[in-house]
């Protein structure tokens, strides 16, 4: 898996990547994150926040956790334990996360297959779901598969080169 080969702080690799195809354990992840982002869009997010999402035409409704062939579950291990039982902590583990991660969306997107990065907030709900050992916390939910034939992408502005790169 290339997300796997990403680099990361002491070579640690804190990350497990759960693969869901499971339509009843999907489900479950819907429901669970329907709930929490009912909370969010009825009093968790600012009125800015709500503002900055309607481009995307988004709300509480996630039907694509269900439609979607796969559900791939990012979590990163804070620390990890020996055979003794003794904790040993992991390096820049929101890093080295977040790279491996941006390599598995690369892969999907080389595939031919389309993703969407999926952060209900608060995630414990995926803990307890997949039932994911005590040093493993949610980092990002990525539903993936094949574009929908009424698939429709939002015209989005990306900042250009000077915006977001400084040449010295």
């Amino acid at each position: 898996m290339t997300a796997a080969t990403a680099p990361s702080g002491a070579h640690k690799q804190p990350w497990t990547f759960c693969l869901v195809g499971n339509p009843l354990i999907k489900r479950q992840i819907r429901e669970a994150a329907e709930q929490e982002e009912y909370h969010n869009y009825h009093g968790r997010m600012t009125n800015e926040w709500l503002r900055d999402l309607e481009p995307f035409g988004t709300d509480w409704h996630k039907p694509f956790l269900e439609t979607a062939p796969w559900l791939i579950v990012v979590f990163k291990r804070i620390y990890e334990t020996d055979a003794d039982g003794q904790k040993h902590n992991n390096y820049y583990v929101t890093e080295s996360v977040g790279i491996a991660t941006g390599f598995l969306l690369a892969a999907i997107h080389q595939a031919g297959l389309v993703a969407l990065t999926h952060t209900p907030s608060p995630m414990n709900f995926l803990t307890k779901v997949l039932n994911r050992p005590d040093n493993e916390r949610p980092f990002l939910l990525i539903p993936v598969g094949y574009a929908a034939s009424d698939a429709v992408v939002p015209q989005l502005q990306r900042k250009s080169f000077e915006e977001v790169a400084n040449v010295y």
